[in-house]
């Protein structure tokens, strides 16, 4: 699966500014409402499914770190059932820089995306989508680069505010997570939601997933698309088994 929009491939070797300027190109191309090829309740990873059914296919994204590389994982499931798995090992550029992670984790995803024969209806990242400053997270940016429908799904919030404290939260609330004066976008957007997507009577601490969409899905419709995905887990199933993949990768490494 290679670029659709090349020009939109992020450049380590950029300054800061032009990273920055990139991105706020990157969020004008995003497409933020619900253009997807599916309906959202046949996104599911229970039952049964086969390699020609109905179901849309969903990929998960991760990665691990081993020195200054990065191990990056998909996993393309169909239901239940593993349809593809891809990974790649590549050598990294820059370190972590806030708010400018897609220019040094994207070139590897998109290095792993290089040897997927399989064409995704929906991706998951294990990163922020419009939940980001300029509106550009890792989902958004790599879901405009691929041109594909995507969603991140962040275990912190980046930035924006919640109108509600997320402590101790059942099973499958929800909030909006609304831009703040961080975010180049006008103040109270809702960017994504906090949702929890697990919970334990005994043990009421589990925090939030943040999830927000990528590209060519509406922030409603994400949080549908990630309670259908989690199956009994707090992560998606998908970016779930791309975490062990990547783990198990970089063990071989």
């Amino acid at each position: 699966m290679d670029p659709v929009r090349p020009a939109f491939v992020p450049d380590p070797e950029q300054s800061r500014e032009e990273m920055k300027a990139l991105q706020r190109e990157v969020a004008a191309a995003a497409t933020f409402a619900d253009e997807v090829p599916f309906r959202p309740a046949d996104v599911t990873v229970s039952g049964e499914a086969s390699l020609t059914g109905e179901r849309p296919v969903v990929a998960g994204v991760d990665q691990a770190f081993l020195d200054d590389r990065a191990v990056s994982a998909i996993v393309c499931l169909r239901g239940g059932e593993v349809v593809e798995r891809a990974s790649a090992v590549t050598d990294l550029s820059i370190p972590y820089i806030p708010g400018l992670l897609s220019f040094r984790e994207g070139g590897p995803i998109l290095d792993a995306f290089a040897s997927l024969e399989t064409d995704p209806d929906l991706v998951v990242f294990d990163g922020s989508g419009r939940i980001h400053f300029r509106q550009a997270g890792l989902a958004t940016h790599m879901g405009v680069v691929l041109d594909v429908p995507s969603v991140g799904v962040a275990k912190n919030l980046l930035c924006g505010r919640i109108e509600a404290e997320v402590d101790g939260r059942p099973e499958g609330w929800r909030a909006p997570v609304r831009a703040d004066d961080r975010v180049d976008a006008p103040e109270g957007t809702v960017l994504g939601h906090a949702y929890q997507s697990r919970q334990y009577e005994s043990n009421p601490v589990i925090n939030p997933l943040y999830i927000s969409p990528g590209h060519r899905v509406s922030a409603e419709t994400t949080v549908e698309l990630v309670s259908n995905l989690c199956a009994g887990y707090k992560l998606p199933e998908p970016t779930r088994l791309a975490d062990s993949d990547a783990d198990e990768r970089k063990a071989e490494v």
